[in-house]
């Protein structure tokens, strides 16, 4: 298929979901939050809940949809165990989906249009060390799309980006949903709280926190002999 087509495909696509969702929230005056919740009481004990609930995951890029909402979604539908399958295997999903868009859209590295200074270091890094770029990305809670869009666009190989965003989302992941299996409801008429699944989840989002930033500042460290000085502020 010709890539001009492709991207034409992409954009019509894009912009479809978009007015869709425009449309949907117009009509039935659901917030991001009540729509989310609407879609749970749907599929809540349908024996398709999990494959729809994937499906919906692997989209949601489409329209900026919070991946941080569907995995507590995952988890309040389907408890610690499931929930934490299904976040795994939608958020990895909705990865390459925006993954594969933006490379669709993207053009063939340019040498001539490289950006200066510290942006450009990171786009040749993720390119170069894709793996570990990645990684240290998702351990960091940078914004999960935006992390996606960006390794489409710098055309990142597909595999490193897969296995960097499946072993680097983990703890997030697992930490949301737990969060998710914790309660009764997103919009706050039945909260039932399990107390132990709530605690092990703010303590495993307490710890991925605290590596995140042990690794930042260790990775930080190499780029700061790259940086000419600054002057100070105030």
């Amino acid at each position: 298929m010709h890539p001009n087509l492709k991207r034409a495909i992409v954009i019509t696509a894009w912009i479809a979901a978009v007015v869709g969702w425009l449309m949907y929230q117009r009509s039935t005056g659901l917030g991001t939050v009540d729509a989310l919740q609407s879609f749970i009481d749907a599929v809540r004990g349908k024996w398709w809940a999990l494959l729809v609930f994937v499906l919906v995951y692997a989209i949601r890029p489409l329209v900026l949809f919070p991946a941080s909402l569907m995995t507590i979604a995952g988890g309040l539908l389907f408890g610690p165990v499931v929930g934490i399958g299904a976040a795994v295997v939608g958020s990895n999903a909705s990865a390459m989906v925006a993954y594969w868009m933006a490379r669709t859209l993207g053009v063939e590295r340019s040498e001539d249009a490289e950006a200066a200074g510290l942006l450009a270091r990171w786009s040749t890094r993720m390119r170069e060390e894709s793996f570990e770029t990645i990684m240290l990305m998702r351990f960091a809670f940078l914004p999960y799309d935006l992390v996606n869009y960006a390794a489409g666009l710098l055309r990142i190989r597909p595999i490193a980006f897969l296995l960097a965003t499946a072993i680097g989302s983990i703890p997030g992941t697992v930490s949301f949903t737990l969060a998710g299996a914790s309660i009764e409801s997103l919009n706050g008429d039945s909260i039932g709280l399990d107390p132990l699944v709530l605690v092990s989840s703010a303590v495993l989002f307490i710890v991925s926190v605290g590596i995140s930033r042990v690794i930042k500042r260790r990775e930080a460290m190499p780029l700061e002999t790259h940086v000419p000085d600054l002057e100070p502020v105030g």
